[in-house]
This record gives C-alpha cells, structure tokens and sequence, in this order.
C-alpha cells in the first residue's frame, strides 16, 4: 500500500518536529516536507505533492487561511490539489470556519490526543472530512448562528435539486451525524448513506462532507441551537 504523504506547516518548530515523529512513525504514512509559515508551506506543497497538509492557523508572512486558500484553488497549470486539515489551539476560531468554507477538509485541535491526529491524517487522505468532535459541531453552529445567511435564496433554490431523502441526509450531516448513525437514524444501510451523500455533494457541487454542513447552515436548512429542525 501507498503510504498517505504529509507535510506540516507550522511556525513552532517543536511543533513540526514532534508531529513529524509522531506520523513518521507510522508505516502507512511518509512526512515528505515542513515549513514555517504559509507562504513556504504552499511552496513546499507544489514542489511534494502530499496527501494531507497538516495547516497552523495562524503563522507569520502567510496565515494558514490564506496559504490554504492558494493550496485549494490553485492557479492554472497547477494540478495537484492535496487535502488540508487545519491545526488549532483554539477550539472557536473564525478562521477554522473560513478555511472549511474554502475547502479545507476539517480542523483538528493542537493538543488533541496522538491517536487523533494519526486518526485524523488516515481520514482527511481517504477522502472524508474529519467533523466528528463535537467541537467542530459547535464552531460551525456558534458562526453561522452570528452571520446573515449569504446567497440564502439561491441556496434554497439549489436545495430544491435534492430528493425528500437527500434533503433529510444532508440534515444529518450538518447535525454532526456519522454514517453509521445516519443509517440507524434512517433505517437504511450504510453503503446506502454514502451513496445518498455523493448524490447530495455532486448536485449542489460540493467538494466533500465538510462543504456539505457549511451549506446546510448558510442555506437555513439547519438553524443553530434549534434541535427541532
């Protein structure tokens, strides 16, 4: 197999070099480059090609948003485009909540437990996004409680694209639900749910699951605070 490739961009270099030990340990996973800031760690990204880049928040020259952004959205000719999981110390963070809407596959808390971060690399390099933690449940809720809903109709008029069942899915998901608690939720079979969600993200054109709960709360098809809906 493959190992999953990871580069770590962080401007504490005790950071980088405990967390390069940690996954390098791991025989499925080569780190194949670090920087110390932003504006290095998208150079370093062009020039490796990882899996995952593991992205600070907040760093000297480049914040982690923007050097995420220039990973994302590349500019014409550039092809590769790797998944990005955010590094926080903060557990409600504008910029987490930016950086999802930008693409970024999910964030994970800097001094979370060993386990999680090995956990969280294997996740975001198969293509999932890492919104299990109930924290990242809470950042997302908390900002889109405090914003106007940006773009509300057309979203709504996107919303109308889906099925009564992929409506109720993408519900789900924004809830913070996982697969398996979907399909109990729903009485359907797991493979069933991941086949509904691929529906739900190919027609309103969303890039993974992360995308998928921002959506649900700028469109008011989940209120924050309101267990009801």
């Amino acid at each position: 197999m493959t190992p999953i490739r990871v580069i770590i961009v962080d401007d504490q270099a005790m950071v980088r070099a405990g967390f390069a030990a940690l996954l390098s340990a791991q025989a499925d996973i080569d780190v194949v480059g670090e920087a110390p800031d932003g504006r290095q760690g998208v150079e370093v990204a062009r020039s490796t090609h990882p899996d995952v880049v593991l992205m600070d928040v907040r760093m000297p020259e480049m914040d982690g948003l923007a050097a995420a952004r220039e990973i994302l959205d590349p500019p014409v000719g550039v092809v590769h485009r790797p998944k990005v999981l955010m590094l926080t110390t903060f557990d409600v963070d504008d910029y987490v909540y930016e950086a999802l809407r930008a693409g970024a596959s999910g964030f994970l808390l800097k001094d979370a437990p060993p386990a999680d971060l090995i956990a969280a690399v294997r996740v975001v390099a198969a293509g999932e996004a890492l919104l299990a933690p109930s924290v990242t449940r809470r950042l997302i809720a908390d900002f889109a409680a405090t914003r106007p809903a940006p773009r509300a109709d057309r979203a709504a008029l996107r919303l109308n694209g889906l099925t009564p069942r992929e409506t109720e899915v993408l519900e789900l998901i924004a809830r913070g639900l996982s697969n398996q608690e979907i399909a109990e939720r729903l009485v359907l079979a797991e493979q069933t749910v991941k086949t509904h969600i691929g529906r739900v993200l190919a027609k309103l054109d969303l890039r993974d699951r992360a995308q998928a709960v921002i959506f649900a709360y700028e469109s008011g098809l989940v209120v924050p605070g309101d267990p009801s809906r």
